[in-house]
Formats: structure tokens, C-alpha cells, sequence
């Protein structure tokens, strides 16, 4: 798909880049002493953004602190990109393309139960309720690393080659400020692709580095093609005839459909998606129903997640499940309104990217990079930008490699934990994605 988009010298920098040797990256003896000069900021600033977390499109504070450091360090900055979005830019002083790393500034609605000294105890408001907010995924560790990065290589711009464009990305996880199945807004990267964060200037490839509990601390894993699944949420209300529950024969039962219809939406994987292509998950997360024991419901609210590796199996379950559904829901009686919404396409890193940065990776973690053998499981809006420009997504261990990565709290849980550790091997990933970019001027 990427060979279609790809501009010619790109594609040729980075064929000709697979064919040189790890030893040829561009290790600047200034990297590992410049990352290690600004790692005490850099965990500092992480601390900051985790005692004072903000949900999706509410990074206001975020937004303005990011804003602060870019403007510090003389970088170009426009704000209120995809509504709370930073786009920091650094022109190099040699010629070269032009690179964008991006992180995600958003926290989650979780009441964090880690007990670290800089705990976050806020409160924030999603969709009119009151609700603790947590960095239970480590946008706030991003946020920092990415910031980190920008230092370093403005302090270095002389012997960056091209322009690199920053990208602090607001509502990842979804919008506070927006119910998705009520509002068809843009939120997150598509909000932030739809105000010019690839177009000015005109961007050629993107980065991105999530960190990952139950891995190791400074070890990167990546892999090239598929590297996470698709996201689709679903809502389904079954509305029936609301009866005495002693005689549910005088009305008709929406609760004893739904229950047909979560078992039928086990079948659009098992029975009508090839498998052959990947695998896909339907999941019903909440079902809301009735005010009392005795009385059968009139209406049935049931919501749900879509997951695949494969944009086949993906396209399968969407264009199935509203025939499915109906069907089901008429064979008891009842009436079903299904609402689907897209969040994110699979996330596939360009395999002509992926490879020709190996080295890249290795210099960030020496002895400390892993192919991952299979696509994980979680989703990310990252694969929005991956679809417009070649990108590669990368992940980074945060527990310490003294624990039992099993037992390690997982990203999402109020016990999630990041190494502050960790820190500077994702400040030196983005600083020599820049510098050892295949669209680099040669000997630069």
C-alpha cells in the first residue's frame, strides 16, 4: 500500500539504506552525552505531567507547558492543532527531509492506586461526570521523552540534517469532551492530520515510541507490517416490550435477545471471518438494563470493542455484524439499533522503514532490541499518520529488569507503573531516528 504514496527518493534512500551495515549509522559520539546532560529534566518534566494529568482534548495545562519548552529552546510552535495539539518545529542546519517523532499527552479515567511519591490525585470532568484521572498508559513518560529529544537536538541543530516536526498529540485514548456515539468529531491524530500536522511542512516519515509494562527497562522491540490491532467500539440498544416478569408472555423480552445476540457476535469470528488472514475479538463491555428484579425491561443498552490484525477480518466483522444483529433481534421480536464507530485501522509499520532503522534502534539500546514475533494486542491512533506517510512504531520496556515482568501492573491498570529508568533510552530512539534517517544528507 505504502509503495503507492511513497515519493521515489525516499524509497530508493531507503532501499540503498538495507544495504549498509549497522556500523555505518551515524553514532555521533555527542548522543549518549547530550541524552545523559538533560535525563534529570526529562524525569522531572514526567513527574510533572503525572501529578497533573488531563484527559483527551482537556491537555490545556499539558499543552501550554509542551508549548513553553519548544518555544525555549527556539523551535517554531503552533498550539490548538486537533483542539489541544502542539506541533513543535526544528530546522536543521544541513539540508535533508523532513521527520516527525510524536508523542501522546493524554491520561486516562483510572484512580491511580501506585503510591509514588508523585501520585496523581486529580479529578477531571468526562462527558458532565466527575472522574479521577491517572497516566495509567505513560503519555505523560512520552510527553517528557519527546520534549527530552527536542532539547537535544536543538542544541545539535547544526549537524541535523533536514527539519523534524514534533507532534504532541492530544486524546489517544478518546476524547473527555466528546460521546463518541453521539458525534462523528474528529478527535486525536485524524483531528490532528485534519489541522496540517503533516503538511507544514510537508512531513516523509513518522516515529513513535509507546512505552510497554512487563518488558524490560531500556530494551526496544519492533516489528515490520502489522504491529497492533485495529479499534472499533460498538453500541446496541434492543428495545422490547416492557411486561411483568411473571408473565413474559404479555410483552416481549429484549433481555433473553441481547443475550442471542452477544452468543451470534461470537459467531462473525469463529464462522464468517477467514481466519487465514488474522484474527479478530468482538467484546461486549457493559450491558445496562432494568430498575427492578421483577419487571422484564422495555430497552437493552449493550456496548462493546472490535479487534483485528487484519484490515480483511476487520472489513469482515463491520460489514457483518448490522445483519447479523438485526437478524437476531427480529427473531425474538424485538427491534435493535446498532451504532458502530471506527477508532483506529491497524497500525503497520513500513517494512522498508522498519528495517533500514534497525540500526537506529540498536544505537539508542546496544544489545537490547528484539524483533517482536508477533503483532500485539492493543490498539493505536499512531496508524492514522502511518497511512498517510511510511512510519515505524516502536516499543520500549518500562519495568525494571530486576522484577518478575508477569506480576508487572499492565498498561491501563490504576497499579501502572513506568521506570523513570527508561527514560533516557526513548530520548536517544527519537534523537537517532533523526540522525541516522536514510534521507540524510551522506556524511553529514
Amino acid at each position: 500500500m505504502f509503495s503507492r504514496l511513497r515519493p521515489a527518493p525516499l524509497y530508493l534512500a531507503l532501499l540503498s539504506a538495507l544495504t549498509a551495515s549497522t556500523s555505518q549509522a551515524a553514532d555521533l559520539s555527542w548522543v549518549n552525552p547530550a541524552v545523559a546532560a538533560v535525563n534529570a529534566q526529562v524525569i522531572s518534566l514526567r513527574h510533572t505531567l503525572h501529578q497533573n494529568p488531563e484527559m483527551g482534548n482537556q491537555e490545556f495545562k499539558t499543552a501550554a507547558l509542551v508549548a513553553e519548552q519548544l518555544k525555549s529552546m527556539g523551535l517554531q510552535v503552533r498550539t490548538q492543532v486537533g483542539k489541544t495539539g502542539v506541533v513543535g518545529v526544528l530546522k536543521g542546519g544541513l539540508p535533508g527531509p523532513v521527520m516527525a517523532l510524536r508523542a501522546d499527552m493524554d491520561a486516562l479515567p483510572v484512580k491511580e492506586m501506585t503510591g509514588l511519591p508523585y501520585a496523581s490525585t486529580a479529578t477531571g470532568v468526562r462527558l458532565g461526570k466527575t472522574v479521577p484521572v491517572m497516566h495509567a498508559c505513560g503519555h505523560d513518560t512520552h510527553t517528557a521523552m519527546l520534549l527530552g529529544a527536542a532539547k537535544v537536538l536543538s542544541e545539535h541543530r547544526d549537524q541535523v540534517a533536514g527539519t523534524v516536526v514534533f507532534l504532541f498529540q492530544p486524546a489517544e485514548e478518546g476524547a473527555a469532551d466528546v460521546d463518541e456515539f453521539a458525534s462523528d468529531t474528529l478527535i486525536g491524530a485524524q483531528a490532528m492530520i485534519r489541522d496540517g500536522a503533516l503538511d507544514s511542512p510537508k512531513v516523509e516519515a513518522i516515529f513513535g515510541v509507546h512505552v510497554m509494562a512487563g518488558y524490560p527497562t531500556g530494551h526496544l522491540y519492533y516489528k515490520a507490517g502489522t504491529v497492533l490491532n485495529s479499534s472499533d467500539g460498538f453500541r446496541i440498544i434492543v428495545k422490547g416490550q416492557q411486561t411483568h416478569g411473571s408473565a413474559p408472555w404479555s410483552g416481549v423480552d429484549p433481555v433473553v435477545a441481547s443475550a442471542g445476540i452477544i452468543n451470534g457476535l461470537q459467531t462473525l469470528v469463529s464462522r464468517r471471518a477467514d481466519l487465514t488472514q488474522g484474527m479478530g475479538v468482538i467484546s461486549v463491555g457493559t450491558i445496562n438494563a432494568g430498575s427492578a428484579a421483577n419487571i422484564i425491561p422495555e430497552t437493552v443498552e449493550m456496548t462493546g470493542t472490535i479487534r483485528s490484525n487484519s484490515a480483511a477480518v476487520r472489513d469482515t466483522l463491520l460489514k457483518k455484524m448490522p445483519p447479523l444483529v438485526q437478524g437476531i433481534a427480529s427473531a425474538y421480536e424485538t427491534e435493535a439499533h446498532l451504532l458502530l464507530v471506527n477508532h483506529a485501522p491497524v497500525t503497520s509499520n513500513d517494512p522498508l522503514l522498519t528495517a533500514a532503522m534497525v540500526p537506529a534502534l540498536e544505537l539508542a539500546a546496544p544489545g537490547k532490541v528484539q524483533l517482536l514475533p508477533a503483532s500485539l494486542s492493543p490498539s493505536e491512533d499512531f496508524s492514522y499518520y502511518a497511512e498517510k506517510v511510511p512510519g515505524l512504531f516502536v516499543f520500549l520496556g518500562a519495568t525494571p529488569e530486576g522484577q518478575d515482568m508477569s506480576k508487572a501492573a499492565n498498561n491501563h491498570s490504576p497499579y501502572f507503573t513506568a521506570d523513570d529508568a527508561t527514560l533516557a533510552t526513548g530520548v536517544k530512539a527519537h534523537v537517532q531516528f533523526v540522525m541516522n534517517y536514510p534521507g540524510r544528507v551522506q556524511g553529514s
